[in-house]
């Protein structure tokens, strides 16, 4: 008996072991390359942090990109992750509501998750390639290390377009009847 044929089983428990290309079917891109852009972002912070803890405990000084960098990482992988929820339909959303609702009520929900997110990243988007084009044009560096900032910005928008992908890909799956 399938988790589809079993009434004591919810169908949209989070807690799924289910691999990413089963919980998103319809996904024209692997959800493969997310989840390994996040580990990517994930290692580094690691190595990071850890060789800046050595050198403080060696040296008694420490490593001046740390932050610098690991805050962009932890963007990065926030934003990676997002992009991997929406496609894999484990987005942050209320599921003791959702439970109460009906199926149309259920779709509408829906409905208005995807607009939201979808006008939310837009102007992401947009606002995003304003930051970075200004931070390109007035060469503006970054406090820490004096980098160009917009080697940091300009992920913003181009993960934003990524979850946007994703979240348009949902909804097409969605009123297609593909999605779980």
């Amino acid at each position: 008996m399938s988790a589809d044929e079993d009434p004591l089983v919810d169908p949209r428990d989070t807690t799924r072991t289910e691999a990413p290309e089963n919980l998103a079917p319809h996904a024209r891109v692997p959800v493969k390359i997310e989840e390994a852009l996040g580990a990517l972002a994930m290692a580094l912070i690691v190595v990071i942090s850890f060789g800046n803890v050595l050198a403080r405990y060696f040296t008694n000084v420490s490593f001046a990109f740390t932050e610098e960098f690991s805050i962009f990482l932890l963007v990065f992988m926030t934003f990676v992750g997002a992009s991997a929820a929406f496609a894999t339909n484990e987005h942050i959303r209320i599921g003791f509501f959702l439970g109460l609702m009906g199926p149309r009520t259920r779709l509408l929900a829906e409905a208005v998750t995807l607009l939201a997110t979808t006008a939310m990243f837009a102007l992401i988007v947009y606002y995003g390639a304003q930051v970075t084009f200004d931070e390109w044009y007035w060469g503006e560096t970054s406090p820490g290390l004096g980098y160009p900032a917009w080697i940091y910005t300009i992920w913003l928008p181009l993960l934003s377009l990524a979850i946007l992908g994703r979240v348009i890909g949902r909804a097409v799956a969605s009123v297609r009847g593909r999605a779980r």
